[in-house]
């Protein structure tokens, strides 16, 4: 029975060693662990040793085997759960008098240095870090977007809050893979570093456009812009398409889904054709007087942004298929798919041409948008 005991302690000792250098709560966890079996065995002992004086037990000298080992090892780890339960609020409090509170502020670690050594384990811990950031950018730019028709202070505190985690994460993220790189690694694994190494910058500028976004909204509240039915109607169906594509590329890029992936081009494309129209449609209005030139600055500015955050999201989505076919050469990739050989990416980008229509009556007939093949080139 001691020696049963003993192990249940013995066994908190893995758990301290793997807490050393971790942050404060790890740290607390392991000792509640260690607690939990110290308190346990002293309690379990003496009732036990009591109970056995009293009403002494029959199998007390018998020879232990293992399922008697099994049994006792089983019914200290319930019989302890059982009776520490309720004092579960005091372990926690022995648990931070041991680990205290500095006065410093803690800084989370993304990315554990001692994976390093398991490359395999490391790698799939920097891509869940990566769809971590990828998510960040998503809701910063969707909470960004929703400020330039309605102004909320605290809503612009989180978006940049989010602008500074997401650029933490590229630093972190960055160092963490070129150490990786240099490990042995499978050909899986050295795919998903490539991807990761050339994905993190475009999700962090979709993060940088967040914070335009921000400041063009701050723009439109201080001067009081007022925008038409017209032009409402308008940038609702181009930032629909916005929003479109970056939930598509970062649920592929999250899913790892190339797939998927392949329909970020053609939207792409469509978002292009709307930035286009849109200005084509500001102008029409402009001229019938509906519309004035100070908008048309804010909606300049607006229109830029939507148009390079649908860039980033076309070299995230190439990134990936150029990497999973082992090969990265985007401009090559790019013209292929626009020249005219892709029936699939013409059906696509019908598709959802379809889809992202303006409303009739706004403005002058707008130009026809130009072909797939005649995109505006990205920025890199």
């Amino acid at each position: 029975m001691p020696i049963i005991m003993g192990q249940n302690i013995g066994t908190t000792v893995t758990a301290l060693i793997a807490s050393a250098g971790t942050n404060k709560n790890a740290r607390r966890t392991a000792f509640i662990h260690l607690y939990f079996n110290i308190v346990g065995t002293v309690v379990f002992l003496t009732g036990f040793y009591a109970l056995n004086a009293v009403f002494p037990f029959p199998f007390y000298h018998d020879q232990a085997n293992a399922f008697n080992i099994a049994v006792v090892h089983t019914v200290f780890n319930v019989v302890t759960t059982a009776i520490l339960l309720p004092f579960n609020k005091l372990l926690v409090r022995l648990a931070i008098l041991t680990v205290p509170d500095d006065k410093q502020p803690e800084q989370t670690t993304l990315l554990d240095e001692r994976l390093l050594s398991t490359p395999a384990v490391a790698v799939d811990r920097a891509m869940l870090v990566g769809c971590d950031m990828a998510e960040v950018c998503r809701t910063s730019l969707l909470q960004a977007m929703s400020t330039t028709r309605k102004w909320d202070d605290a809503l612009a505190g989180e978006v940049r809050r989010k602008e500074d985690a997401v650029d933490h994460y590229e630093d972190v993220l960055g160092t963490y893979l070129v150490q990786l790189s240099g490990r042995p690694l499978t050909k899986e694994n050295n795919r998903t570093i490539h991807t990761l190494l050339h994905t993190i910058g475009d999700f962090e500028r979709i993060s940088d456009h967040a914070v335009n976004l921000l400041e063009t909204a701050r723009e439109i509240r201080d001067k009081e812009i007022r925008f038409s039915a017209e032009a409402l109607e308008d940038l609702g169906v181009l930032e629909s398409a916005v929003q479109d594509i970056v939930n598509r590329t970062v649920d592929a890029f999250q899913k790892h889904d190339c797939y998927a992936a392949g329909k970020i081009e053609p939207l792409e494309e469509v978002v292009d054709g709307l930035v286009r129209e849109v200005k084509t449609r500001h102008i029409a209005r402009l001229q019938a007087g509906t519309c004035t030139i100070e908008y048309g600055f804010v909606l300049d500015d607006l229109l830029t942004t939507y148009e390079r955050i649908a860039d980033h999201c076309s070299n995230i989505a190439v990134a990936m298929i150029e990497v999973a076919d082992d090969r990265f050469d985007t401009h090559e990739y790019l013209s292929q798919l626009k020249s005219g050989g892709s029936a699939k990416f013409e059906q696509r980008y019908e598709k959802y041409r379809g889809r992202y229509t303006f409303p009739e009556g706004s403005g002058e007939p707008a130009p026809a948008l130009a072909t797939a093949g005649g995109a505006m080139e990205k920025e890199s």
